[in-house]
C-alpha cells in the first residue's frame, strides 16, 4: 500500500475508455481533410497525446491545417463523440473509497477542461474531484506538466512528496516527473509495458482492483 494524500488522475484510458468517441472524431476530421488512415481501430494509438501534436507530428500538417483538423474534431466530439465513452469497471467505487479515506483527488488531463467536466458530470463522478484541470480551447495548458502545475497552484500544494499521478501513457509519467512527483502507470488503458519502462514509471499496475489495493489501506 502506498501513502499519498494528493492523487492526480488522467482521464482517457485511466478513468474512462474513450476509444469509440475519439476514433470516430479523428476519422471525421481526417476524412474532411481527405487524409487516409488504415482503420478506425488504428487511430487508438492517438489516445493520450495532445491532438495538436497528433496532427502536426503524426500527420505532418502545418499549424493552420492542424488547427482546422482540431476544429473539425471538436465539431464531431462536442455533440456526439464526447458520450461515446464508458467508465472502466470499479472506477466509481475506487473514487468513493478514496474520498472516504480523506484523499484529495484531482483530474489532470490535456483534454479541454469543458469536455472533461461534461464527461465527469455524465458519469456522475465529478463530486469526487477537488480540482478539475485540463487544456483550454485557446491552447493554454496543452502539456501534462502544465496541467499538473496548475492544479498544484490552485490547491496550494507545496510538498510534492504527498502527490502521485495515475495515468496510462508516457505523457503522464513524463509530466509527473517534470513536476517532481512519481507516477503509477495503469496497463488497462492505452499504454504498454515497453512505454512505461522506457519512461521510468515508478509503479505499474494491471487493473482497477490492483490500483484500489495500492492506494487504500
Amino acid at each position: 500500500m502506498l501513502h499519498f494524500d494528493n492523487l492526480f488522475f488522467d482521464l482517457d484510458g485511466t478513468l474512462t475508455d474513450p476509444a469509440e468517441g475519439i476514433t470516430n472524431s479523428l476519422a471525421y476530421a481526417l476524412d474532411y481533410l481527405k487524409i487516409e488512415y488504415p482503420s478506425k481501430e488504428a487511430l487508438t494509438r492517438h489516445i493520450g497525446p495532445p491532438l495538436k501534436y497528433t496532427f502536426t507530428v503524426d500527420y505532418g500538417l502545418d499549424d493552420e491545417t492542424a488547427d482546422l483538423a482540431l476544429k473539425k474534431y471538436r465539431e464531431h466530439f462536442t455533440e456526439i463523440g464526447i458520450f461515446e465513452n464508458r467508465l472502466f469497471g470499479g472506477i466509481k467505487e475506487l473514487l468513493s473509497d478514496l474520498k472516504k479515506n480523506s484523499k484529495k483527488i484531482y483530474l489532470a488531463t490535456t483534454k479541454p477542461r469543458p469536455f472533461a467536466e461534461r464527461i465527469l458530470e455524465h458519469f456522475d463522478i465529478i463530486e469526487y474531484f477537488d480540482v478539475v484541470s485540463g487544456s483550454e480551447f485557446n491552447g493554454e495548458r496543452s502539456e501534462k506538466n502544465e496541467v499538473i502545475e496548475h492544479i498544484c497552484k490552485l490547491a496550494g500544494i507545496t510538498d510534492r512528496s504527498t502527490c502521485v499521478m495515475i495515468g496510462d501513457r508516457k505523457y503522464d509519467i513524463e509530466g509527473a516527473h517534470q513536476c517532481g512527483m512519481p507516477c503509477i502507470a495503469v496497463s488497462f488503458g492505452y499504454g504498454n509495458l515497453q512505454e512505461f519502462e522506457k519512461s521510468n514509471a515508478d509503479y505499474i499496475i494491471g487493473s482497477v482492483e490492483e490500483l484500489h489495493n495500492l492506494l487504500i489501506n
